[in-house]
């Protein structure tokens, strides 16, 4: 009987401590998003506030139109930290039909060619 008990908890302990691994690397702001596909122009207009500190942030918000995979239009709106970079090409991360939750700078050869042939338009 004591082995059982002994077996279970290294089991339980296992399952713990591979839980809390996956936990800690999983990107919820990614994992099972969808992804559409941005040009980067000017900004559509900033924010700025002021911490405590008396630091000034200013936040850069994007409003563009977005494409699938499949090419087919989604309007987006995101922001960023720091302006960002003039004709880069961004895959999103969206939950909620058009929520904007993350995002990564992508090379051209990475956008899926429906996607590709409505940025050239």
């Amino acid at each position: 009987m004591k082995k059982i008990i002994g077996i279970t908890i290294g089991i339980v302990s296992i399952l713990l401590v591979a839980a809390v691994v996956i936990l800690a690397t999983v990107d919820f702001n990614r994992f099972g998003k969808e992804n559409v596909y941005v040009q980067i122009g000017d900004p559509s207009y900033t924010d700025e506030s002021q911490l405590d500190s008396g630091e000034i942030m200013t936040t850069y918000w994007y409003e563009l139109p977005a494409y699938h995979e499949d090419g087919n239009v989604l309007n987006v709106e995101f922001s960023a930290q720091k302006e960002l970079k003039q004709g880069a090409y961004l895959k999103l991360y969206v939950k909620q039909e058009n929520e904007v939750t993350s995002y990564d700078e992508v090379s051209w050869e990475e956008i899926p060619e429906a996607a590709q042939e409505e940025l050239e338009q």
